[in-house]
């Protein structure tokens, strides 16, 4: 669908739930085919989200979101719906996102830990990992986890000037699956999968967990919980200071003191070093195939945290595979945006 028809339809939907006459300005876009828009109108606002099939689906979004909101978390309300034409019409948090707050000068310290309390009432919320009634979670498994975890030499090694062999792919695969048997046992939880502070807000006028935001998390898995709190205090869009982190993980690990760990540390580790290769990848891939180049920026802090993580004994057969296969002047080459 082209943008002319595309804006036709829009226009047609929010006629069809009531704000044919609302003013509609972008608010955002993001890393993927959807776009936001502020609506407003009669002294109502609203946020329209265009999620344009068959590239994206509302549904997980409106399964997930009911279900953070049963569990006491805030999600935004869904006013109005097209979903066979890719329209959300949601409530309306504010600007107050986590990223301007921190800009301003907020608290560091009261933002962290309120995200950090809201994970915590996700995880120990009853059947948190349980399916929505009309949308079935898909599961973290391995399969999952290469995939994404290939992005990086799919899309960053070449454009960094890198080509491997099969052989070098087969073997990337086979350290990382040995890495990630660190995480059998890990308890599976509702796992939002893009928690950090430019998807969460502050909400003024509630109490609790429930002033804590969350947007764009349409994408949850079921998983390990520690992903989550991981995704926040290695954040790959802004540098974190060491005592937040230490904080951060310390006050998680007091809410639940049966967790072992030693096998938090290394599922920890692991689940950030996936990470962080896939937001290699997928910044290039931003960059090279969609145009996006303003993510460029925020790889070399990622492919520092990416080290970081390799450090872990828990890494050590995927540490072996970089070390080989990626020298230090690879990492830190600029890509080539030429196609």
């Amino acid at each position: 669908m082209n943008l002319v028809s595309r804006n036709d339809a829009r226009a047609v939907f929010l006629s069809a739930c009531g704000w044919g006459d609302a003013r509609v300005s972008p608010l955002a876009a993001d890393a993927s085919f959807r776009s936001y828009h502020r609506v407003l109108g009669d002294g109502r606002r609203a946020v329209l989200m265009d999620a344009p099939p068959p590239k994206e689906d509302v549904r997980p979004f409106r399964a997930i979101g009911r279900r953070l909101c049963e569990l006491g978390l805030s999600a935004p309300e869904i006013l109005a719906e097209d979903v066979d034409a890719g329209f959300l019409l949601l409530e309306d948090f504010g600007d107050g996102t986590f990223t301007k707050l921190l800009a301003a000068g907020e608290d560091e310290t009261a933002l962290y830990d309120l995200a950090v309390d809201a994970l915590v009432a996700l995880h120990k919320a009853e059947g948190a990992a349980d399916d929505a009634p009309d949308y079935h979670l898909p599961v973290y498994d391995e399969a999952r986890y290469l995939t994404e975890a290939l992005l990086l030499p799919e899309w960053f090694l070449p454009a960094a000037g890198l080509e491997l062999g099969a052989d070098a792919i087969a073997e990337y695969q086979a350290v990382w699956r040995r890495s990630l048997r660190q995480l059998e046992g890990q308890r599976a939880t509702l796992v939002l999968r893009d928690f950090h502070v430019d998807n969460l807000m502050r909400l003024d006028g509630r109490e609790g967990v429930a002033a804590c935001g969350l947007l764009d998390f349409q994408d949850a898995v079921r998983g390990p919980g520690v992903y989550d709190l991981m995704s926040l205090l290695e954040d790959a869009r802004r540098d974190i200071a060491p005592e937040i982190i230490s904080r951060g993980r310390a006050r998680y690990l007091t809410a639940f003191p049966g967790i072992d760990a030693t096998a938090f540390d290394a599922a920890w580790a692991v689940l950030a070093a996936q990470r962080h290769a896939k937001v290699i990848g997928i910044f290039a891939r931003l960059a090279k195939r969609d145009g996006k180049p303003q993510y460029l920026g925020h790889i070399p802090r990622v492919w520092r945290l990416l080290e970081a993580a390799l450090a872990h004994p828990a890494l050590k057969p995927v540490a072996g595979w970089f070390s080989q296969h990626v020298p230090a002047a690879v990492r830190r080459r600029e890509i080539c945006l030429s196609v």
